[in-house]
């Protein structure tokens, strides 16, 4: 309990009486008392805002150099709370610096020789480099790193250290301190890196990090390379593993890389050579060899072009029919399935340079073939869109669908919007030179397309999420309109039977103009025989248009349709009237 306090002769407390002795009044004056009432409520207001901030250590701004149990476990929760969506409440930058320094600090504070946490294991072992033979260790995900002994069998998960690599340092040291972390990084965004976790099944092998370090040494460009052997089960079909190391020098957070890193197949797993250290790991992306590769570029070569021949004629039956049908000057619907034709002749014509140029030219010349075929690419989306929306107006609404200069506002739509996103992509410098790589790591094709690195997440959102917007869409409307085909029509299924083939050529036509033989595209990691698949149906889109508008418009020249389904529902509805 506290002290009672004691009174002086004018009934002063001794806290009163120590104010006295050090030049306060007998009695505080109010001024003074007000001023020391605002003093500690400044203070406590200052403390109460403080901790009225939480601490938000996926920021990685607190204890960035701090250590200990508590902060290595506060830290570690970012690896799964730190993910695309939740960006802002995470600093990518400052967290994976934190785990590339930790090695260092081992090293460096030498207070421990071994960690064992649940996502990080870790050893730091001193070493002779006076030694005649090669040294192994344990990499086994589960355990502490270990050094093998001679007699011992090799585990399947481990590194192999040359005796060649101690004389390859720098300096002349007797003795040097090894570290070696196995570094759980989960399922979140944390070193990652723009080319993976973007839904194409790619990622970090089993999410584990080894990392390699001596002493406070940066070591590169070693005669004999250093093993690190990773054990797996046979990757998927169309799937690729390759051997890499994280490098902080590129882009704003850094990224995987492969220079210095070969990789070898073994029957328990995949073996990494590599001349340096650093932190390595396995990436399991999708990938198609050499041969695969030249057999699609063939087949869609062929596909664009037959496309282009059909797609020529198309425009021209267009002009033809224009200049012999009074009436068809005024339709709607035949100009906006020849501004679709239009846009995958050009769309086409810009893969096939784009695809024989590979990276011939500047960097300039490079970024424009890139802009060009991006454009014609999001205009065929766009008009495939607008396909889908025109049918749905005529074959769904039916009624109240009348605008003022109707195509011409599809057309600022269909070729001013693609415009301004490739402006906005273009103003962001996304464009470059793209490199598909095979098994051994050698280039397959190169294309002006999307650089790689950063300006994926463009490519991610310009044209597979715009895709797939145009797409889900025009599936939706062809659902609804074929429901309509086969329920309208069953009033007279009698006097029409044997013509359901009719129904279903008309669905497939339609499909052709709302591109459905894109959507093929989402199948392709289900094996290779798909994507050969997409590749063949895809590319020859534009014979199937041909078709379909030569069938529509070409065998009556004495009735003219303002559109497919009104040409269809004229067929359906012909014995009823």
């Amino acid at each position: 309990m506290p002290a009672r306090q004691s009174l002086g002769p004018e009934g002063q407390t001794a806290a009163g009486l120590w104010w006295r002795g050090q030049g306060w009044p007998r009695m505080a004056t109010p001024r003074g008392l007000g001023s020391l009432l605002l003093l500690l409520l400044l203070l406590t207001s200052g403390q109460e805002k403080t901790t009225e901030q939480p601490r938000n250590t996926c920021l990685g701004r607190n204890n960035i150099d701090k250590y200990d149990i508590l902060n290595l476990n506060d830290k570690a929760s970012c690896f799964t709370t730190c993910r695309p969506s939740g960006s802002d409440s995470c600093n990518v930058e400052n967290l994976q610096r934190y785990w590339l320094n930790f090695e260092a600090h081992l090293v460096k504070e030498g207070l421990t020789e071994k960690v064992n946490m649940t996502f990080l294991k870790a050893l730091v072992q001193n070493l002779s480099t006076n030694t005649a033979e090669d040294l192994y260790f344990s990499l086994k995900p589960s355990q502490i790193p270990r050094q093998v002994m001679k007699d011992e069998d090799k585990p399947p998960d481990r590194v192999r250290l040359p005796k060649s690599f101690f004389r390859s340092l720098p300096g002349n040291r007797s003795e040097v301190r090894l570290a070696i972390t196995i570094l759980d990084i989960g399922s979140g965004t944390l070193f990652k890196g723009p080319q993976l976790g973007l839904g194409d099944g790619s990622g970090v092998l089993n999410n584990h990090l080894v990392g390699l370090s001596v002493g406070q040494m940066h070591v590169t460009k070693l005669a004999e390379p250093l093993e690190i052997v990773f054990s797996h089960q046979r990757p998927p079909p169309n799937m690729t593993l390759t051997c890499v190391f994280w490098d902080s020098t590129k882009g704003p957070t850094g990224d995987w890389a492969s220079e210095g890193c070969s990789t070898e197949a073994a029957p328990e797993g995949t073996v990494c050579c590599c001349d340096h250290l650093t932190f390595f790991a396995l990436l399991l992306r999708p990938t198609l060899d050499q041969s695969t590769v030249h057999i699609l570029t063939r087949i869609s070569q062929a596909g664009c072009g037959v496309s282009m021949i059909f797609l020529a004629f198309t425009i021209i039956l267009y002009a033809v029919l224009r200049l012999s049908r009074q009436r068809f000057k005024s339709e709607d619907a035949p100009k906006i399935h020849v501004a679709l034709g239009g846009s995958l002749f050009l769309l086409n014509l810009a893969f096939l340079v784009n695809v024989g140029s590979g990276s011939k030219g500047s960097d300039a010349a490079c970024w424009a073939r890139g802009a060009v075929f991006h454009y014609f690419l999001l205009c065929a989306f766009t008009w495939m869109g607008l396909e889908a929306f025109h049918l749905y107006l005529l074959a769904v609404r039916v009624f109240n669908t009348y605008f003022g200069h109707y195509f011409l506002k599809l057309s600022l739509v269909g070729w001013g919007l693609p415009a301004l996103m490739v402006i906005g992509t273009g103003s962001a410098n996304s464009y470059g030179l793209y490199t598909i790589r095979d098994r051994e790591n050698r280039t397959s094709l190169e294309l002006c397309w999307f650089r790689e690195g950063t300006a994926m997440y463009t490519l991610y959102i310009t044209v597979h999420g715009y895709f797939l917007i145009t797409f889900l869409f025009g599936m939706v409307v062809l659902a609804l309109v074929a429901w309509k085909i086969f329920t309208l029509s069953g009033a007279t299924a009698v006097k029409e039977q044997g013509q359901n083939w009719k129904k279903v050529l008309t669905i497939l036509g339609l499909s052709s103009l709302l591109g459905v033989t894109w959507g093929l595209a989402i199948f392709t990691p289900l094996g290779l025989s798909t994507v050969y698949i997409f590749a063949l149906f895809n590319s020859l889109q534009g014979v199937f248009i041909c078709c379909w508008f030569t069938i529509l418009y070409l065998p009556s020249q004495s009735t003219t349709v303002s559109s497919s389904t009104a040409r269809l529902d004229q067929a359906h509805s012909a014995s009823q009237e």
